[in-house]
């Protein structure tokens, strides 16, 4: 019933005359980048997926991003126009160093890339603290292969595999000045061609200290005689895009800025990926710009090649071959028109598994969840949180990324807490959270006397601060109950300065799913671990016993 209004709703749209291209079912509520009249506005994905890496194969594009500790990691990303995306896989389920069992923020999946070759997809990774991984598959929608490491290595991080004419391959990637000592230059290694492996010894092909501070996030391609690698430098927010070239693949190499921020309010340019069209005739990039709480969203800037074999990325307003991004521009020339869609954000839970995009702040385990497609809910049952300083460190928060700066999540719930000898066990919880570095929740608890409505806010969380209560009420049962998350960002968007935006939650609660009353007061959230701030379910308990109580999901809707 639930997936058959949604469905409705979409063609509802349609039908109205809002949207006179088709519209994809799950279509978000809170952010289309598509404007329905042959345009697009940026970002093409307004949710925090950071240094994109994208390819084209036929009429298909796919995209996967950073993912740190998320589970499951490298959401893989479909296209078939550039601007409208969905989640369409994952390549891991779970990371294979043990630390990722519990939560390892900010580790893990650095700046990944997606390659294509030989009839085999690719997706390859650093991590910082033990070296380059990768995966592959026949089908990027299907399963991928485990994630084996090829390259054991600190400090290597944005690896980019490259395979040339000759039947050589390499490995072109950054350094993270955190762990290997220095940074702003690129290297390269020589890989095996079966992607099994190394080859001979790392080597520096690029030295950005003079003129490229913080260079990273090497992408390699090849145009003709001349090899080329993009990466962003200057920093994330205050950066710029560096295209180098060179007619051998170790250098010397040549560069130019090919776009920057400019007069615009985007951004970096930070990395990302150079994509064409089908018939090869227009060339076009992906990047993202950094949102400070809100995350890293992805932009889509067309691409020209100069004659003297230079791109310039953006509108070169002023004729120096250097581009500034786009706000709004007219949408690739693929060939069709394709349906209006976002990647998912609402999910009804009709599933016998978790929507694609739901992750987890650790490897996940069985006991968790359970998906009841028949009932169309989810289960969340209580997990023990000994040891935790608070639920930023619990690794079973089931969390996705903001789809807009302002938007509201509402869930409804029935929470179950455990019962033990006739009597309610106090201290199961459950309900949203809006999670980062400083955090809030709307939740249910169980206490001596009952169930109460519960906020509770912390600051500091990266720091091991405690959570502090802020509201409470107590309520006649476990619901059901909705809760709800009204997300709004604000904040100064100086061109010339990394942008300062706040983000700000405040909650609301209804017993009928129609009237909604304030709830307790607006808190501040602020971003986590590399990523933006996210907003999601949990359902915890501080105590370990052979059983446990649970809080069921029948619905998680995102509004604008």
């Amino acid at each position: 019933m639930k997936q058959t209004t949604k469905i409705a709703t979409a063609a509802a749209i349609a039908l109205a005359g809002i949207m006179t291209t088709p519209v994809s079912a799950d279509v978000s509520k809170a952010y289309v980048s598509d404007l329905d009249n042959g345009k697009y506005q940026n970002p093409v994905i307004n949710a925090d997926y950071s240094d994109p890496d994208a390819i084209r194969v036929g009429d298909d594009y796919y995209m996967t991003s950073s993912s740190f500790a998320n589970l499951p990691a490298l959401q893989i990303l479909h296209s078939k126009d550039l601007v409208n995306w969905t989640i369409v896989g994952a390549v891991a389920d779970r990371y294979p160093a043990p630390e990722f069992d519990g939560v390892s923020h900010g580790n893990g999946v650095w700046a990944p890339s997606i390659r294509y070759h030989n009839g085999t997809y690719y997706v390859m990774y650093g991590d910082p603290d033990r070296g380059i991984y990768v995966a592959e598959t026949k089908d990027p929608r299907g399963r991928w292969s485990d994630l084996r490491l090829i390259y054991p290595v600190v400090g290597v991080i944005d690896p980019c595999p490259f395979w040339d004419e000759d039947g050589r391959a390499y490995i072109a990637h950054g350094y993270a000045g955190s762990r290997a000592g220095v940074k702003s230059i690129i290297g390269m290694i020589e890989m095996k061609p079966d992607a099994t492996g190394v080859i001979g010894e790392d080597r520096v092909i690029y030295d950005g200290h003079r003129d490229n501070e913080t260079i990273e996030g090497a992408k390699m391609y090849k145009r003709g005689d001349w090899y080329y690698i993009f990466s962003p430098a200057g920093g994330v927010a205050t950066g710029w895009q560096v295209v180098m070239r060179s007619k051998n693949p170790w250098g010397p190499y040549e560069w130019r800025n090919v776009i920057e921020q400019g007069d615009t309010d985007i951004n970096g340019p930070h990395q990302g990926a150079w994509v064409d069209t089908p018939d090869g005739k227009e060339h076009w990039f992906l990047h993202f710009q950094d949102k400070g709480p809100y995350g890293r969203v992805v932009n889509l800037e067309p691409m020209t090649w100069k004659e003297d074999g230079w791109p310039v990325i953006g509108v070169d307003k002023d004729g120096d071959g250097r581009g500034v991004p786009v706000r709004t521009y007219r949408k690739p020339n693929v060939g069709g028109t394709y349906p209006i869609a976002t990647p998912q954000d609402s999910d009804d839970f009709d599933s016998n598994t978790l929507g694609k995009q739901w992750q987890w702040n650790g490897n996940p385990q069985p006991l968790w969840y359970f998906c009841d497609a028949e009932n169309s809910t989810l289960r969340l049952f209580s997990h023990h949180t000994l040891g935790a300083k608070n639920l930023y460190d619990m690794p079973n928060v089931l969390m996705q990324k903001f789809p807009n700066e302002n938007f509201t999540a509402t869930a409804k719930v029935s929470f179950n807490p455990r019962v033990k000898n006739g009597k309610t066990e106090a201290g199961e919880k459950g309900g949203l959270a809006v999670m980062g570095y400083n955090f809030a929740t709307l939740a249910l608890e169980s206490r001596p006397d009952g169930i109460y409505l519960v906020q509770t806010d912390c600051v500091g969380a990266n720091k091991g601060k405690d959570e502090v209560e802020t509201a409470s009420m107590k309520l006649e049962n476990g619901g059901p109950i909705w809760l709800r998350a009204v997300v709004k960002m604000t904040g100064a968007k100086n061109p010339k300065q990394k942008p300062d935006y706040k983000c700000q939650v405040k909650f609301q609660y209804s017993l009928d799913g129609k009237k909604f009353t304030d709830f307790g007061r607006p808190m501040d959230v602020r971003e986590g671990h590399w990523i933006g701030a996210k907003v999601g379910l949990y359902c915890t308990r501080p105590w370990k016993s052979n059983d446990s109580g649970w809080l069921d999901v029948d619905y998680f809707h995102i509004t604008k």
